[in-house]
Parts: structure tokens; C-alpha cells; sequence
């Protein structure tokens, strides 16, 4: 099924934690993976999370490589060409391969406007991130940490399964990143999506209303969650 901007847009509309939850309305049960379970850090908390399919890739940078400059350079104008190929509605996905010991900051002011540029919508990574006051205007990068320097990263592998903070991402999945972490959306629940989040937010707002109004107490709590819960059956 192909999705068109207006689809990506309503998703990038709510967290991730909201498109976790509709992911569960969507299978009908509760998940125990698809979601990565380390801390992230988002390099500007105000920008809307990213939402895309996943360009992936493995970089290393805490040792001196023992390739030859060659092989390394060739490999990394193949990554750039493999990102500037990217479909629409793409982000990328990076595994750094010295984690959780990361000392290298692949992401910085120059690869966030190169990125942007080729039209990506945003970088998921368990790596470093800097220049962070100078990173590409509206491009987001969620990372494992932040450092000064890139030490000697290179990139390794290009368009292979990746693992960040516990989740493994496929080259293509549909994934969902902002300041909590991140979520893959399967392919079976993807269709369904908009229509979850709708009902899930108008069921979660009967417990909220009731919670906001003067006089909110377990009576009334109990009445909210009742119709909260047969709002959920439905």
C-alpha cells in the first residue's frame, strides 16, 4: 500500500507513545517489542518527531580503521548515493557499532543540511550527535549521546538490518522517533493507523474530561473508566 504525505503528516502529528498505543488498537492485543528501550535524546525536543521508512546503515569510529583509505572512501560516496536515492518519506537509520561506548559524532552541522537536502525527513542513531546549535533548520536527529568530536568514523555496511537501543530496524520499515524512543510500524497495522490514533484519542479524552473537572473524585473516576473501558471493546 502506498501512503501519501497527508498520511505521514498525521503521524508525525502525535508522539511516539501515541502511535505505540495505536499500533496496539490496530493488532488488538498488547506489544512487548517493536520499540527500543534505552534512553534516546532528541536534538531539538520542539520539533515534531520523525516519521518514515528506514535508509540504514552501520558506522565505527572509536579506533583507527586498518581499510584502505580507498575502500573507506569508496564506501562512504556509496552511502551518500544510497541516501540521496532514498524514496519519499525516508529517514535514516544508523547504527553505531561501538555502542554503548560511542565517541564519534557522525552527526553534525554538515551531514543534518546534506541529509536534509537529499530530502530525508530526520536521523534516528545510537550515536553521537554535535553542533547542536548549528544542525540543519527543522531536521531532527535522535541520538545516543552528545560529543565533540568524530573521532575516526567511517561507514561500515550500508542498507542491512540494524539494532539501536534494543530494536532491530529493517532497511524499509516504517519507523516513528521523537524524545521517548522509537516504534517500527508493521506492515499489518500501517493501513489501519489513522483510524486508531482517532479512536484512541476520543476514548482516552473520557478519562481526561472527567479528570480536569471540579469535583473529580473516585466516583466519578470510576464512571469515566467504565465508559473508557466499553469505548475499548468496541
Amino acid at each position: 500500500m502506498i501512503f501519501d504525505k497527508a498520511y505521514f503528516d498525521a503521524l508525525r502529528s502525535v508522539d511516539t507513545p501515541t502511535i505505540a498505543n495505536a499500533i496496539e488498537v490496530v493488532l488488538g492485543k498488547r506489544q512487548g517489542d517493536g520499540f527500543t528501550r534505552k534512553t534516546v535524546l532528541a536534538a531539538d525536543p520542539t520539533l515534531p518527531p520523525i516519521c518514515g521508512y528506514a535508509r540504514t546503515s552501520k558506522i565505527k569510529a572509536a579506533a583507527p580503521t586498518t581499510e584502505d583509505s580507498d575502500v573507506i572512501a569508496t564506501r562512504r560516496m556509496a552511502y551518500y548515493k544510497y541516501m540521496a536515492d532514498s524514496p519519499e518519506h525516508s529517514i535514516a537509520v544508523l547504527e553505531d557499532l561501538d555502542y554503548p561506548d560511542c565517541v564519534g559524532a557522525y552527526w553534525g552541522e554538515i551531514n543534518t543540511s546534506v541529509h536534509k537536502g537529499f530530502g530525508l525527513g530526520g536521523t534516528l542513531t545510537n550515536g553521537v550527535m554535535r553542533d547542536l546549535d548549528a544542525l540543519a533548520p527543522g531536521y531532527q536527529v535522535i541520538a545516543g549521546s552528545i560529543g565533540p568530536s568524530h573521532a575516526y568514523v567511517r561507514v561500515k555496511e550500508i542498507d542491512t538490518a540494524v539494532t539501536l537501543f534494543d530494536l532491530t530496524i529493517q532497511p524499509g520499515d516504517m519507523v516513528h522517533a521523537d524524545k521517548h524512543g522509537a516504534v517500527v510500524i508493521p506492515k499489518d497495522a500501517q493501513a489501519g493507523m489513522l483510524d486508531a490514533i482517532k479512536k484512541m484519542i476520543d476514548r482516552e479524552k473520557i478519562v481526561l474530561d472527567a479528570a480536569s473537572k471540579e469535583g473529580f473524585n473516585f466516583e466519578l473516576f470510576q464512571q469515566a473508566w467504565a465508559e473508557f473501558e466499553a469505548q475499548r471493546e468496541k
